[in-house]
């Protein structure tokens, strides 16, 4: 009775592993046949099993259609499985392209394809591709994959393969050493001593104006005893902003140039705006 109560759970264990090492999908009724579209007739037809591969190479020429047809079995009962391929790989680099099988909800499928439809990288190999078939779905059932022929491509010599633009592999690149654009400089010293002379030679110019138009020195005395601040510094913001123009020509950039520029240009507005308000307030009174 002991014996009896051990021996049943190793039995109902041993019971569930065995149905669930048969619960997989395979194949049955695989017929596998290449047809060429200029003769009209089969020039290869074989079945195919799911444990052993065919001895014979598939050969496939230029204007020939491969096709294969099935029935997809679960627990050896025809079913339709979520993903079924047929899988062609190089042995030699290990590149690989799959077809898709149409299937019906009766595990019937059929794929076909023609040389065309195969990548020009497989087109390119020296040794047969591998065909594996593939069989799976959703459950505990476990999937099928196994080799079912090898398919040697006769390419035609006469007429090149096309070609095709390499992928882009992303990964590490060679240093790249940029070679940036040297700072702009100043012109020409001559050009501009030239440019300076002319600017120069017009300030006795500019006082013959101003004494045409009755410029008054003597004035200066009470407009800065006045508004010493403001026409101070009026006049020291328009020569410090020649020396800023001077700069930025000489040496400076736009970006250090623009902000030196707005600050001495407000001091410029504001103490100019008190300067000229004192000396018009001289020539209403009837000094000038």
């Amino acid at each position: 009775m002991k014996f009896l109560r051990s021996f049943l759970p190793s039995a109902l264990l041993l019971g569930a592993n065995v149905v669930s090492a048969a619960s997989s999908w395979s194949f049955d009724d695989a017929v596998v046949s290449v047809t060429s579209k200029k003769a009209g007739s089969t020039a290869f037809k074989d079945k195919l099993f799911d444990h052993v591969p065919l001895s014979q190479d598939v050969k496939v020429g230029v204007d020939d259609s491969l096709k294969i047809i099935l029935t997809a079995k679960e627990d050896s009962t025809p079913k339709r499985p979520h993903q079924a391929f047929l899988l062609l790989q190089d042995p030699d680099t290990g590149l690989e392209t799959t077809f898709a099988f149409s299937m019906k909800e009766s595990g019937k499928g059929k794929v076909d394809f023609t040389q065309k439809d195969i990548p020009v990288q497989l087109l390119t190999s020296k040794s047969p591709l591998r065909a594996t078939l593939l069989l799976g779905s959703f459950g505990v059932s476990k999937p099928f994959g196994s080799h079912v022929f090898n398919l040697d491509v006769s390419v035609d010599a006469n007429t090149p393969l096309p070609s095709y633009e390499k992928p882009l592999r992303y990964g590490k690149l060679p240093e790249i050493n940029h070679i940036f654009k040297a700072d702009p400089k100043s012109g020409p010293l001559i050009i501009s001593l030239f440019f300076t002379g002319a600017v120069l030679a017009t300030v006795p110019v500019l006082l013959g104006v101003w004494s045409y138009l009755g410029a008054n020195l003597s004035h200066l005395g009470a407009a800065t005893s006045s508004a010493p601040i403001s026409h101070t510094l009026f006049f020291g913001s328009i020569v410090s902003m020649e020396g800023i123009f001077f700069l930025y020509y000489y040496k400076w950039s736009l970006f250090t140039m623009l902000p030196v520029a707005g600050v001495v240009g407000l001091v410029a507005f504001l103490s100019g705006s008190k300067a000229l308000g004192e000396v018009q307030g001289r020539r209403l009174a009837g000094q000038r």
